[in-house]
């Protein structure tokens, strides 16, 4: 399962991030973590990192892609994983989409967590008043202020993407108003419609199977036993008129005998006529 979770900052993509890799086993990959991991570990992309970083520019995206290209090839990734904080650009995402394509790896959805802005904004607005109230300091980068630069910025470079993925057929949109444990249940759900996450049925898939081919089974019995019974039926009419037709002929050879053939021509058609009647009204039963 490989996935991308959009969302504003306060829409609580890290919260669900940590849900998926718990429940699934995948990993978290934070552009970030991975350039410091990269820097530490010396890589070669992670040196040409270091140097930018050093100097205070920004990263390009070749080498933000050429990082996440080596930490998806680790055997930790190998089960999935969850982009975060990459892509944040039109041009990331094509990247993105050619890296995937050159390893033959599918990206299965992007999940939008759709919130109102301004009850974000009155969210943080709350926190920070409640902090000030227990005499703590609000933290520089959760003030009304601040989040309200990181969502114009969201807006203008990140909310394309939303376009970008819904043309790709990519994109999934949750309401991220709900609780957290309502946009836990309804991922999940479409995760698993869409078949990126294996079913909650299918646990029990051995025992299922083989209850399915029992149930194939009897349904095939029931139709035999409706077979067997027509073809009955039909052998059983064809028996009686061959049976009717067998008096027939005896009656008439005991007509001709006794009374001539005049008299075993009339025989004929009334024992004719008698066996078809009964066999006629059984047929309409049936």
């Amino acid at each position: 399962m490989r996935l991308i979770l959009l969302g504003p900052p306060g829409s609580g993509k890290g919260t669900q991030a940590q849900r998926l890799v718990q429940k699934h086993g995948i990993v978290q990959l934070s552009t970030g973590e991975m350039l410091r991991a990269a820097v530490a570990a010396g890589t070669p992309v992670g040196l040409q990192a270091k140097d930018i970083m050093a100097a205070g520019g920004l990263v390009p995206d070749e080498i933000v892609v050429g990082i996440i290209s080596d930490r998806i090839d680790e055997p930790d990734a190998k089960k999935g994983f969850i982009l975060d904080g990459f892509p944040r650009t039109v041009p990331q995402a094509e990247a993105l989409d050619e890296l995937l394509k050159k390893k033959h790896l599918k990206l299965d959805a992007v999940v939008e967590l759709r919130v109102n802005e301004s009850a974000l904004l009155d969210r943080v607005e709350k926190r920070a008043g409640e902090t000030r109230a227990r005499g703590e300091e609000v933290r520089a980068d959760d003030t009304p202020e601040v989040l309200t630069k990181r969502l114009a910025s969201y807006r203008s470079q990140t909310e394309p993407l939303i376009h970008y993925y819904s043309e790709r057929r990519k994109l999934l949109t949750v309401d991220g108003m709900m609780t957290i444990e309502h946009v836990t249940r309804e991922i999940n759900r479409i995760l698993e419609a869409l078949g990126a996450t294996e079913p909650r049925a299918a646990r029990r898939a051995a025992p299922a199977k083989r209850s399915g081919s029992g149930t194939a089974r009897k349904g095939t019995k029931a139709p035999g036993r409706k077979a067997a019974a027509k073809a009955k039926g039909t052998s059983k009419g064809t028996k009686e008129a061959t049976t009717s037709a067998r008096k027939a002929r005896k009656t008439v050879s005991k007509a001709a005998k006794a009374r001539g053939v005049g008299k075993a021509k009339k025989t004929v058609r009334q024992a004719a006529k008698r066996p078809a009647k009964k066999l006629t009204k059984k047929r309409a039963k049936r």
